[in-house]
């Protein structure tokens, strides 16, 4: 069992930054694939970055790649989400998700068992 509950988002113009924290409170000893989603507006929730057990980045969407870095405090149980250069594309509902381990962290939100309520990032022009 894992609740995620996610922070940091916000009101921002294009070419500013935010920071998304997410923490974890993990109630059964498994290692988990974290991952950053966002859904905008009358759209498909899209992948945009995960995190194997170990810390390596497992991928970033093309969209974000060079913008966005995902990382994680183990120490904390909290996963972070920096985004800078930020664009109004990515305008968006941004979630936290989980999921137990396996050879490769999924870019499909249906394989994530595990879902914070969200945080909004709005980027004006």
């Amino acid at each position: 069992q894992v609740q995620l509950v996610e922070s940091g988002g916000g009101s921002v113009q294009a070419g500013g930054s935010l920071r998304l924290s997410c923490a974890a409170a993990v109630y059964t000893y498994r290692a988990y694939c974290m991952g950053w989603f966002r859904q905008a507006p009358g759209k498909e929730r899209e992948g945009v970055a995960a995190i194997y057990p170990g810390g390596g980045a497992a991928y970033y969407a093309d969209s974000v790649t060079g913008r966005f870095t995902i990382s994680q405090d183990t120490a904390k149980n909290t996963l972070y989400l920096q985004m800078n250069s930020l664009k109004p594309e990515d305008t968006a509902m941004y979630y936290c998700a989980a999921e137990e381990a396996t050879d490769i962290c999924s870019d499909y939100a249906f394989e994530y068992a595990y879902w914070g309520q969200g945080t909004q990032v709005t980027v004006s022009s």
